[in-house]
């Protein structure tokens, strides 16, 4: 007995708008079937509509598969640029009698569909041509090409995740494989590239599910071999409803942009909906090493905001420092204006990452508590640090200056310093390390002042602190 071949897999997106979380959701989970089965993982942009379809979302698409770490094998396919093979296979079921020209005119299927309605009867075709010839009156006319699907019986869509769908025949009609105008239906294209591209597996949202049981009839027409179905029910909104605008960003690279790593994204997507035990923290090599249809669950994720921030800050704490600055230096470029990391800030940053990444849960809260380190010279407060640099607190500081500058720069000696100058004066170190950590931060809160002190160097933190000691 031959063996089975691996599995080839596709993510499938429309190219009308960014890659949205359902889909990002989608391409992550065929991808991870494909690499733990040691399968193959392809891209196709399905942009037969011509209309929606722009060069800005591929872009958008693709840098979305990017940031994520989605990596397709071989090369993009565009669904469009094989119109003709489509349409080959069309006029191949026209010639063996399993499709046929349908002439009927916009206006007969207008009022078709308003009898019906006045009926109380669901709108479809009714098959007026199915077992027609053409006359001369047709001659020259336009015309639509129709599968000739099986009337009686159920059409069953065996799904790894929803079970045995069924669906009465009588209740699917003739579709449309080619369109008046010649160029095919995206019900056609999916099914003959699919097939073409030898996919053995299938996984897709569940608004797909009716759409699966319809091109059955056309690959059971086609004689082409069933693939492996996988239907993912929807991601809700954490109320419940569908996932919308309301509930806040869509997009993949929103979520890039909010300070969020590839990795949380990863992690979290695969828990919508998936799951391994009790399992919440699961790296990339792990999902890859466990991922499997079996366990994707039937009902709708929810999202869940405090969880990925959470998750956030966890890959954020377990991201060596170097790719941490990197991920930040990157970060800054895609702002408008861009700015640009000197060598020194970046030698700051890496230095003060340890602490930093403890405190944040995004890369933008990393970048706000990093900030002081960006540039030299005096501070701008933040309305916090201003309220800590009342008079009081600046005559603190100023007095406290001569003690620091008689000292050695080091951090343990900078903290023996200013406790000393605090016990000496009646003070608590708390009234001398919060004017300090205000006049050289700009921030109420930072890492380790006297970390930082000793990061920043003598001149340039005396510099920063003598602006505020008046």
């Amino acid at each position: 007995m031959a063996e089975n071949p691996k599995p080839v897999l596709r993510f499938a997106p429309s190219p009308t708008g960014m890659l949205h979380i359902g889909g990002a959701r989608t391409a992550l989970f065929n991808w991870l079937y494909a690499r733990h089965t040691g399968g193959t993982f392809l891209l196709r942009i399905e942009d037969t509509d011509r209309e929606r379809s722009t060069p800005e979302a591929v872009e958008a698409i693709l840098g979305g598969m990017a940031w994520m770490g989605l990596n397709w094998d071989g090369d993009v396919i565009f669904q469009f640029a094989r119109a003709a093979r489509h349409r080959e296979v069309a006029e191949k079921l026209l010639d063996e009698g399993k499709a046929y020209r349908c002439y009927a005119t916009a206006e007969e299927l207008t009022a078709m569909r308003e009898e019906q309605k006045a009926a109380g009867k669901p709108m479809r075709y009714d098959g007026r041509w199915r077992d027609r010839n053409p006359g001369p009156e047709q001659q020259g006319k336009p015309f639509v090409v129709r599968l000739k699907a099986r009337q009686d019986g159920e059409t069953i869509v065996h799904d790894q995740v929803l079970g045995h769908v069924r669906f009465e025949n009588s209740q699917l009609d003739d579709m449309v494989l080619l369109r008046s105008d010649g160029t095919p239906t995206y019900m056609l294209a999916v099914v003959v590239d699919d097939f073409d591209m030898g996919v053995t597996h299938v996984i897709r949202g569940a608004d797909h599910l009716n759409n699966a049981a319809r091109q059955l009839q056309l690959i059971e027409a086609m004689g082409a071999p069933i693939p492996t179905y996988g239907h993912l029910p929807l991601i809700n909104g954490p109320d419940g409803a569908k996932l919308s605008k309301r509930h806040g960003a869509l997009a993949v690279e929103a979520y890039r942009d909010m300070g969020y790593l590839p990795e949380t994204m990863r992690n979290y997507l695969l828990r919508l909906g998936w799951s391994h035990g009790d399992d919440e923290i699961i790296s990339t090599a792990q999902a890859i090493e466990w991922f499997n249809l079996e366990s994707i669950g039937k009902s709708a994720a929810r999202m869940d905001y405090k969880k990925l921030d959470n998750l956030n800050g966890h890959y954020i704490r377990e991201t060596p420092d170097e790719t941490l600055v990197a991920e930040v230096t990157a970060f800054l470029s895609r702002e408008t204006p861009p700015r640009v990391l000197s060598m020194t800030a970046r030698e700051r940053v890496l230095a003060a990452m340890p602490s930093l990444k403890e405190r944040a849960k995004t890369l933008i809260e990393l970048i706000q508590g990093a900030e002081f380190l960006f540039t030299d010279g005096p501070r701008s407060l933040d309305e916090a640090a201003a309220k800590l640099l009342v008079p009081d607190a600046r005559g603190h500081l100023a007095a406290a200056l001569p003690a620091l500058e008689a000292t050695e720069w080091g951090a343990t000696d900078l903290e023996s310093a200013a406790r000393a100058f605090a016990e000496s004066n009646g003070l608590k170190l708390g009234q001398v390390a919060q004017p300090l950590r205000a006049a050289l931060t700009g921030k109420a809160s930072s890492p380790p002042l006297f970390e930082m002190l000793a990061l920043l160097g003598r001149e340039e933190s005396l510099v920063r602190l003598r602006a505020y000691k008046e």
